[in-house]
């Protein structure tokens, strides 16, 4: 298997796209404030009038900073990236491009199943993707950095957070009236940590 030896300039083009897909969250924004004033709207009403685009916008904008923070962390632990982790990036990228589409969609329209289904899945593809690169690197000879592996706790927690937002996002596609409230699950992953540590004290 082709085998590259330094990760940075896979980690140097992951950092400039997700900081694109950043700056494209608040054009939308930026294009509201100069249609507001061709309307003659004060600016205080541009904000009371657009409030759900603001509010997609700083969630989007929470949601993508940490998905970037959690991929930072997991590549701190490779030494050579291989094929298959490239692809896998590829797609973990191609969620966060994506991911300014369905806010907008979020902001401009009321929320309903179909609207939170898109935006969920959009986060669900995300941390399946990050999850995949977790199981990946983590114990594999070549990848890994022997110095400073991935701990099974971060590949647990990984697991974990994927499992929630596959829940969440099937709350918010398919049962009425729950929508984004479905997203309040990813709040309890640190929890269910904490209780999955203590669990694993006390059986050894």
């Amino acid at each position: 298997m082709s085998m590259t030896r330094n990760p940075d300039r896979l980690v140097l083009f992951t950092d400039a796209v997700v900081a694109i897909a950043v700056t494209l969250l608040v054009l939308p924004l930026v294009e509201v404030v100069t249609e507001s004033r061709a309307e003659g709207l004060t600016a205080l009403e541009v904000i009371t009038d657009h409030r759900a685009q603001i509010y997609s916008f700083l969630l989007s904008f929470v949601v993508i900073s940490s998905f970037w923070l959690n991929h930072h962390r997991v590549f701190e632990h490779v030494r050579a990236y291989t094929p298959l982790l490239i692809r896998i990036n590829l797609l973990w990228l191609l969620a966060i491009v994506l991911l300014p589409f369905p806010t907008e969609i979020v902001g401009s329209y009321p929320s309903t199943q179909f609207t939170a289904g898109i935006y969920t899945g959009t986060i669900l593809a995300l941390s399946a993707c990050q999850t995949a690169m977790t199981w990946l690197i983590q114990g594999h000879p070549q990848l890994e950095n022997a110095e400073d592996p991935i701990s099974r706790r971060e590949l647990n927690n990984s697991f974990l957070l994927t499992g929630l937002t596959l829940i969440a996002f099937l709350l918010a596609a398919f049962v009425p009236g729950i929508t984004f409230y479905a997203m309040l699950l990813l709040l309890l992953s640190p929890v269910l940590m904490r209780i999955w540590d203590r669990l694993g004290k006390r059986a050894s």
